[in-house]
């Protein structure tokens, strides 16, 4: 087990698999990909990262909240194929921050996600990228990201 050895070695220790918020599934397995529900930046159901980033939140508050939504991504992943070796690559990030319409900052905000899954899973961490701004989010989370992954099955 790689990833987990990683994950350990990087003291990151998975959130359970994230509950759908709505009307939809966490994550789905189709073919040799698994795509993953957005996932904002939450502890069980509580969000921890509310709020525009630039406004209200900082753009290091914003990548820590990128971090949290992927770390919650890997676990509903988990969730799908068990085994977190089984995965080939991550494919595309596509990362929402909740800002102002005067933000420029969105990459950095991302890089929180990006840089995390580099470390995770090394070359397989690479990935193509969309960083959005929005105005609002679900809940007034300052982030949501959502992962597809290409599998080994």
């Amino acid at each position: 087990m790689e990833i987990e050895k990683r994950l350990e070695e990087l003291n990151i220790k998975l959130p359970p698999c994230p509950p759908p918020a709505a009307v939809y599934v966490s994550a789905v397995l189709s073919d040799d990909f698994v795509f993953v529900a957005g996932q904002t930046p939450k502890d069980g159901t509580e969000l921890i990262y509310k709020g525009k980033v630039g406004r209200d939140l900082s753009v290091q508050d914003g990548y820590n909240a990128a971090r949290v939504c992927v770390l919650r991504s890997i676990s509903a992943i988990k969730s799908i194929i068990g085994d977190l070796d089984k995965i080939e690559r991550i494919v595309k990030v596509t990362g929402y921050v909740n800002c102002c319409d005067d933000f420029e900052k969105h990459p950095l905000v991302i890089n929180g996600a990006s840089e995390l899954l580099e470390k995770v899973f090394g070359e397989r961490g690479k990935h193509a990228r969309v960083a959005v701004g929005t105005n609002s989010l679900p809940g007034n989370a300052a982030v949501e990201v959502e992962i597809i992954v290409k599998v080994n099955r």
